[in-house]
């Protein structure tokens, strides 16, 4: 299996989130990430885990919030 490294905006597409909010969500850890030299990359797991946390909220009938 092959992993891969988002940049922000890749990520920011992947998630439907935008700007504000994807770097929010950096800061709190809420979505993980990488420094590579000067550029902050996003693992494609810390992606599908978000998306994992987002539905399983959402299935315990937890209203998802964003910001």
């Amino acid at each position: 299996m092959s992993r891969q490294l988002y940049t922000v905006q890749e990520g920011m597409l992947r998630t439907g989130l935008g700007r504000s909010s994807f770097f929010t969500k950096l800061a709190s850890g809420e979505i993980r990430s990488v420094k590579v030299g000067k550029r902050r990359l996003i693992p494609d797991t810390a992606i599908d885990e978000y998306i994992e946390r987002l539905e399983k909220q959402c299935a315990d009938g937890r209203d998802v919030t964003y910001g």
